[in-house]
């Protein structure tokens, strides 16, 4: 029995570096990071914080890295922080936020849509200050897009609000946007207009874009010195960085070609409710789909060498840049032909 090439849905971060980007690689200009600031790796972070809208921003080997030293920037041991349900840093972190950052996390009802909390369910969780053996909230995070809300969009006059209500509410705000350029391609809006009135923000160049490794986490110049040292101390210091930066400033110039996953992401999403499949609307690149017993579903799905995850209890499919419209296709078929 000839075996079915595997169509990989799994992540967006199976993608696999190409050609041009291993030649930049190959070719980068190197420095030891820890030392001198590694050229390669200062260019990125300059690119990054003027595309974010910040004054500056850090490179780490990973998002969950950047929304940790975010958090135990602006929390104090015992602070409590509020974020929507669902949140990676809330269910994809290993509780890192608790463990390593000190913080208490709080879930947000997400009343305002999928992965999306309203001004007035923030405004209830911050609460008022009490006395000092009461306990303290002092940070918002918020996610866009929200991986386990099927990639879901907060638009800029909703996170123009959410934030407005944390800063009156003497709350700071941190962004995981991991995904931030997903959501800037959908809405037709420059990243920046979606980081308005943040004091950090972490985005992610190895989900969708292609690069290999990296993510970065932005704020004040003040913050990223601060960052820079938490870095280190968390094992994250680099020396001849510039060869991994050099695959992120490629990464970048891809961000247009997002489109083609969330056309992509529609185009499975469709062909799976035309089969009778319960699925949810793609705002982004991420389909779920609800099915009967998720562990069965996804061993069936394994067997004909379409590849998901499960997320949020349903099958999650993430469409990506190593993944054709021809691919989707190919995988609709087998899906029909294995449940004929």
């Amino acid at each position: 029995m000839t075996q079915l090439r595997p169509i990989d849905l799994r992540s967006d971060t199976v993608t696999r570096p190409d050609e041009k980007m291993r030649a930049a690689m190959a070719a980068a200009e190197v420095g030891d990071d820890v030392l001198d600031h590694d050229p390669t790796i200062r260019r990125l972070e300059e690119r990054v914080a003027e595309l974010l809208g910040m004054p500056a921003a850090l490179w780490v080997p990973s998002g969950t890295m950047g929304n940790l030293i975010a958090l135990a920037g602006h929390l104090r041991r015992g602070d409590r922080f509020l974020a929507p349900q669902g949140a990676h840093v809330l269910a994809d972190e290993l509780g890192s936020s608790a463990w390593l950052a000190g913080g208490m996390p709080e879930v947000l009802p997400t009343d305002a849509g999928p992965g999306r909390p309203t001004p007035r369910a923030v405004l209830v969780a911050a609460g008022t200050p009490g006395p000092f053996y009461t306990l303290r909230t002092t940070l918002l995070c918020l996610e866009n897009t929200h991986n386990a809300a099927g990639g879901a969009v907060l638009p800029p006059d909703e996170h123009a609000q959410l934030v407005a209500t944390a800063k009156g509410a003497r709350l700071r705000v941190h962004l995981d946007g991991a995904r931030i350029w997903n959501a800037s391609v959908a809405l037709g809006v420059p990243p920046a207009a979606l980081t308005v009135g943040v004091d950090t923000a972490q985005c992610c160049l190895s989900k969708g874009l292609g690069a290999p490794v990296g993510s970065l986490v932005a704020g004040s110049e003040e913050f990223v010195r601060e960052a820079r040292r938490m870095r280190q101390m968390l094992g994250g210091g680099v020396r001849q960085g510039g060869v991994l930066a050099a695959a992120g400033l490629v990464a970048l110039d891809r961000i247009t070609e997002l489109t083609a996953d969330h056309a992509n992401a529609t185009a499975l999403a469709t062909g799976l409710a035309d089969q009778g499949w319960q699925v949810e609307a793609p705002e982004t690149n991420i389909v779920l789909a609800a099915v009967p017993d998720l562990n069965v579903a996804l061993g069936q799905l394994a067997r004909i060498g379409v590849l998901a995850l499960p997320v949020s209890g349903k099958v999650r499919f993430v469409l990506h840049r190593d993944v054709s419209a021809t691919d989707v296709v190919d995988a609709l078929d087998r899906i029909r032909a294995a449940v004929a």
